[in-house]
């Protein structure tokens, strides 16, 4: 499915990670991927509300947990800047899909990292 929201098609997620050599790119890669399947879910789904939205970042964010032990694996981590990173991206999906007024530690809530 190719994205039908511009602002999520142009966008460089996880740049903040991408430019730093501690973190893998095969694994940031892996990020990048879970982050445009929450979009495709939203776009495929629709939530109507923030309880909606919340469900579907949820499982992305259980995605993440998953690849945390990849990470420590290429002796790497998520880590202070790392968690940042992504739950900056997990608001700007949110925004983009117009859920601005998502909680940004509720949209990650479920994070191990």
């Amino acid at each position: 499915m190719s994205l039908s929201n511009p602002q999520v098609a142009d966008y460089a997620f996880l740049s903040g990670m991408s430019d730093d050599d501690y973190y893998p790119d095969h694994l940031v890669d892996k990020g990048k991927t879970i982050l445009l399947r929450l979009c495709e879910r939203i776009e495929a789904e629709r939530p109507s509300d923030l309880t909606a939205l919340y469900v579907l970042t949820e499982s992305a964010t259980e995605e993440f947990n998953e690849l945390e032990e990849e990470f420590g694996a290429a002796g790497s981590e998520i880590e202070t800047v790392a968690r940042d990173v992504i739950a900056v991206d997990f608001h700007f999906v949110a925004s983009a899909y117009g859920f601005a007024e998502a909680d940004i530690e509720e949209l990650v809530a479920a994070r191990e990292w």
